[in-house]
């Protein structure tokens, strides 16, 4: 190693001035460092560089016995000699400013006050020495020689700094890491290589060494400050957002301040405004928006409706449609943020430029105001006791016209995943029902379906005349019991019979029911119900004290679903448990006591026809999807049908089998013809839907299923696209499907809701 030192150190050398010269020269546009400490450091930059360039000098013009090297050999080796002291005054000046400042320390240590002393004794004596020959001499051939006093030339440079490392250990917790690091190495480098050149004649690694740590030195502080300015913008953040966080609980404070005014009018339904807000953010998020957008969506939501406290307590229609104008009107002076009053003006402008105040249309309306109309009309329909399914209805009527379609389908889609959380769900039930009049109070509906339900319950007498328990079979779109004329159309409900624990029974929509009593010689004390359908047949087998009753009722049709409401006269029902029992009904299980109710009672064509009692409960075989694909079918919905979606669908699929749900089955897309589509994890879909000249209208639309048309659909495949499109009554739909690499066959079946589909064509 000492030999390459040797062989390039003046190429060492140079490039150590240069890069000691380039640091101080970034010192100067150097930030955040302050002014003392920057003219500190950027002196000890040039006076290492200085002390390098002389040094390198020395070796230079060694031995030049010329009148120039006979100048530059002695210059250099004095300022050689004089900068090493100066370094250590500097480096010196250095600590002082950082204790004085980090250290928060009152003044200066003793200690470093005797290096300044010490190191500015050294620079005179290095006068001295000039002119008595103590540090060194030169030969008559101008070459430089070690002095009788050389080894007090190390006082300096080895001494002293050993002193100020003892101030450095001290006040240790008053730098940060990197700094202390970096004085370390500038105490300790040089005091090892100083040891080292006294065995090394010729080398000048302490010179060297002083530059490298000069740098070091430099490298340390700048990574510190920048590591300081981090901490401080960090700092800074943190305030900011803790000032952002108060603020908003101050806007969240007022904006519920104002809402409280509204509901304590009775204007508005307690809750609504809060339940409007909830629904816009969860629109918003699932939109896609981020989280600034979301919150803006959420409280212009909860003050779109503060226009109503300018409207007096009984007011006409024309009043109320000045709502949206007085909403903005007050919001216009929260002038920071403007989109309240915007969206508040524009929340009641549908999407066909048929609302009000101003019939704006399509993306002219404020993407919040849209998003806003969507929540609260969904709201409003909750409030007026509207079943999820009605709602969803009304949402795919609506949307285009009324709503915009993206935030309509969203909604529908939050609407879809409710209802499927509530069917078929018995966690719900009721753990006690305290009944007085007969049916005064009836449970949940607990579901009736091909897994075996087992209810179970303890009953008391009130001791109020006639006490008994009962049941209620019913269908419901919210698995309530109703007995309203109002609530009865809006959940479509229906009531197929009554049945008590003794046998006796009441038959209403139900085409029949068969009953056998028997006693029950066990005398247990507690009430048990097992139900299960299969189909339109339903058994169960109610076991009460006394008796054992076993039925079997006969729906009108298997499209309808069936509930069990516990209710009774008189009496107290406790520790109501309902559970699965994992048994599954077969055909076998139940005696059919009236005919299966058929509706695809035609003539067949290319495939079987095919009776679809509930979503997806049945589907046509699967058909290739090779070049073209045409299929002509007639459909009809079923009785019971109520809701659009209540019709034929087309499901693009791949499986071994070639069955919908068949093994290794994979579903691409699935298509509605009243417009709706859905994708999937196996493809990428692109859907669209328009309603032509042709649409007749919703009701109409419905009305034509009831009685039965002609459907076509066309699928065309190229490579991995598959294409399907289709116009029925003016709903023209079109799916573009782009499958995965390697799928080879793909199917097409028809399904569907609550229809029946027969006289399938295949071209």
């Amino acid at each position: 190693m000492f030999e390459f030192i040797e062989k390039y150190q003046l190429d060492i050398m140079l490039s150590l001035c240069v890069i000691s010269v380039t640091m101080g020269a970034l010192l100067l546009v150097t930030r955040y460092i302050s002014k003392r400490r920057k003219w500190i450091l950027i002196f000890m930059e040039m006076t290492a560089a200085l002390l390098l360039g002389f040094d390198r000098a020395a070796y230079v013009y060694k031995g030049d016995t010329s009148q120039m090297g006979y100048v530059m050999v002695r210059l250099s080796n004095f300022m050689v000699f004089f900068l090493t002291s100066a370094v250590v005054l500097i480096f010196d000046l250095y600590l002082m400013d950082l204790l004085l400042n980090e250290g928060k320390l009152k003044k200066v240590p003793k200690r470093l006050m005797i290096v300044a002393v010490g190191a500015s004794v050294g620079m005179v004596m290095v006068v001295i020495s000039h002119f008595t020959g103590l540090y060194y001499y030169f030969d008559e051939e101008n070459v430089y020689h070690r002095g009788r006093g050389f080894l007090l030339c190390y006082i300096v440079p080895v001494v002293f700094p050993l002193i100020q490392y003892t101030v450095i250990r001290h006040y240790r917790r008053s730098f940060s890491r990197l700094i202390y690091i970096s004085l370390v190495l500038y105490i300790l480098l040089p005091i090892a290589t100083g040891i080292i050149q006294i065995f090394t004649y010729g080398l000048s690694i302490v010179n060297m060494s002083m530059v490298l740590v000069s740098v070091s030195l430099y490298i340390f502080t700048y990574i510190d400050v920048n590591t300081e300015a981090e901490q401080a913008h960090e700092t800074e953040v943190d305030v900011l957002q803790r000032d952002r966080r108060s603020m908003k609980r101050l806007f969240e404070q007022t904006v519920n301040a104002f809402v409280s005014g509204i509901e304590k009018r009775d204007i508005l339904t307690e809750g609504h405004v809060l339940k409007v807000a909830e629904t816009a953010r969860k629109i918003a998020e699932l939109a896609g928006k981020d989280e600034e957008m979301c919150d803006k969506v959420y409280y212009a939501a909860m003050l779109h409706d503060v226009g109503m406290l300018s409207i007096s307590d009984r007011p006409d229609e024309n009043e109320m449609r000045k709502k949206p104008v007085y909403s903005a009107e007050l919001l216009s002076g929260i002038t920071e943020v403007p989109y309240l009053s915007e969206s508040a003006r524009s929340v009641c402008e549908n999407y066909d430029g048929s609302g009000y105040p101003d019939g704006l249309a399509g993306e002219d309306i404020p993407e919040i105001s849209r998003i806003i109309a969507v929540a609260d009309a969904f709201e409003i329909m909750m409030n007026e006791k509207s079943s999820l399914q009605v709602v969803r209805e009304k949402f795919i009527q609506k949307s285009g016209t009324q709503f915009d379609p993206e935030f309509a389908d969203i909604m529908i889609s939050i609407i879809d995943k409710a209802s499927a959380e509530k069917k078929d769900d018995i966690s719900k039930t009721e753990t006690e029902l305290k009944c007085s009049k007969y049916k005064s109070k009836v449970s949940v509906g607990i579901p009736v379906t091909e897994e075996i339900t087992r209810i179970c319950f303890k009953c008391e007498n009130s001791g109020k005349g006639f006490s008994a328990p009962s049941i209620v079979l019913f269908d419901s779109y919210d698995r309530h019991f109703h007995d309203e004329v109002k609530t009865i159309g809006a959940y479509h409900y229906l009531e197929f019979g009554e049945v008590w624990f003794d046998g006796h029974y009441v038959c209403t929509k139900a085409r029949n029911m068969v009953v056998t009593v028997t006693e029950n010689d066990s005398r247990t004390k507690d009430y048990e119900i097992t139900a299960g359908r299969f189909e339109d047949h339903i058994s169960l087998r109610m076991t009460s004290p006394e008796k054992i009753v076993e039925m079997i009722v006969a729906l009108p049709d298997s499209s309808q679903s069936s509930y069990i409401g516990l209710t009774g006269e008189n009496c107290r029902l406790s520790n109501i448990k309902a559970d699965k029992t994992g048994d599954i009904i077969s055909k076998d299980d139940i005696r059919p006591i009236v005919s299966r109710q058929s509706y695809i009672d035609r003539l067949e064509s290319d495939l079987p026809n095919v009776q679809i009692d509930h979503t997806r409960s049945a589907s046509t075989e699967g058909i290739a999807v090779r070049d073209e694909l045409l299929l002509d079918f007639h459909t009809m919905s079923l009785p019971a049908a109520e809701l659009v979606w209540h019709c034929p669908y087309i499901v693009i699929f791949a499986s071994d089998d070639k069955k919908v749900f068949g093994e290794n089955y994979r579903e691409f897309a699935l298509i509605k013809l009243n417009g709706e589509g859905s994708g999937s994890e196996y493809a990428q879909n692109e859907f669209r839907m328009k309603k032509t000249e042709d649409f007749p209208g919703w009701d109409e639309w419905k009305r034509c299923n009831k009685e039965g048309m002609e459907c076509s659909v066309r699928i065309v495949r190229k490579g991995r696209k598959v294409t399907l499109t289709a116009d029925n009554l003016g709903i023209v739909v079109e799916n573009v499907t782009v499958l995965g690499e390697g799928e080879k066959e793909v199917y097409a079946a028809i399904t569907g809701d609550m229809t029946a589909i027969t006289d399938i064509r295949i071209r």
